[in-house]
């Protein structure tokens, strides 16, 4: 936790760095096209363009680099504990707060190969720190044996692809709570601040739209193989209990929010306001439904 405290530090103070500095052109500028007479009279017109982009700061290349070292150690300890148990370490509040925290910022660390996405960084590192926290002082748990209707591959497949899906909603809503904050500023026409360095509304809603379709594929395929997995160990696909109710909701939501996006036009505001409607849902399902809420589901080993 201390060294992704310390990439969660640099993040934030890439942010401030980014806040200082003077905007830098992004779109591309189109050079002074040049005429070159060939043999036989033909012209032909050469046309070059320039593109300036910005370069990572020092600050955001150490937070990467701590973040790298913070997995490492966060995926060694996931390890240790999964070869304590047994068996793979998702059977409760505290080894699900181990794992999710770990694949969100694994998420994060592997999209970077396509998208540039360090702006989130302080976003990631924090939210992965407050997991680990509250799931280590508040719902640690001794080693215990694995609950008889968890003895099932269908628990390794039906927890991992929730928590892919969960990490793409996270990154969704973090795209989109950006977006708000700079369509707000460019409808104030600011120039400054760290979000003239982020992209504009428009590109983070689209990235914001990309990254959830792919999460809601991952929880179209939680509630499939949850499902399975209810047969297997209950007897019966669906028995509205709470956790499975919570589910459907999330995936109804964001159904919703691609459904409205793709078809009925909603841009701007509207959709990122549902992109975290459909984030916030999930954080109820994590932690109101886990703790507070009886059912099949109840394994939160505290």
């Amino acid at each position: 936790m201390a060294v992704y405290a310390l990439a969660f530090v640099f993040f934030t103070v890439d942010l401030a760095k980014r806040a200082s500095l003077a905007p830098e052109p992004v779109a591309a500028t189109a050079a002074t096209g040049q005429l070159t007479a060939a043999r036989g009279g033909t012209t032909t017109l050469e046309r070059t363009e320039t593109v300036t982009t910005r370069k990572r700061g020092r600050f955001e290349r150490a937070g990467f680099a701590l973040t790298v070292i913070a997995w490492l150690l966060h995926l060694g300890g996931a390890v240790l504990r999964g070869l304590a148990n047994g068996y793979v370490p998702w059977s409760n509040m505290f080894e699900f707060s181990l794992m999710m925290s770990l694949i969100v910022v694994l998420v994060f660390l592997v999209i970077q190969f396509w998208l540039d996405l360090g702006y989130l960084g302080a976003y990631i590192t924090g939210a992965a720190l407050i997991v680990l926290g509250i799931g280590t002082t508040n719902f640690y748990v001794d080693v215990t044996p694995l609950a008889v209707p968890l003895q099932s591959v269908w628990l390794v497949i039906h927890v991992f692809v929730a928590i892919l899906g969960t990490s793409f909603f996270a990154l969704g809503a973090g795209l989109s709570l950006l977006q708000l904050l700079q369509s707000r500023r460019e409808a104030s026409g600011k120039t400054d601040g760290f979000l003239s360095t982020v992209p504009d509304a428009d590109k983070l809603e689209t990235l914001a739209y990309r990254v959830i379709v792919i999460g809601f594929v991952f929880w179209t395929f939680t509630l499939i193989a949850g499902a399975i997995w209810a047969e297997r160990a209950w007897g019966r696909y669906w028995g509205w209990d709470t956790k499975e109710v919570w589910t459907f909701i999330i995936w109804t939501i964001y159904a919703g929010y691609i459904h409205a996006r793709a078809t009925r036009g909603w841009r701007g505001t509207r959709s990122a306001v549902l992109s975290l409607i459909g984030f916030g849902a999930v954080i109820f399902n994590y932690t109101v439904v886990n703790l507070f809420m009886k059912g099949l589901h109840a394994y939160s080993g505290l």
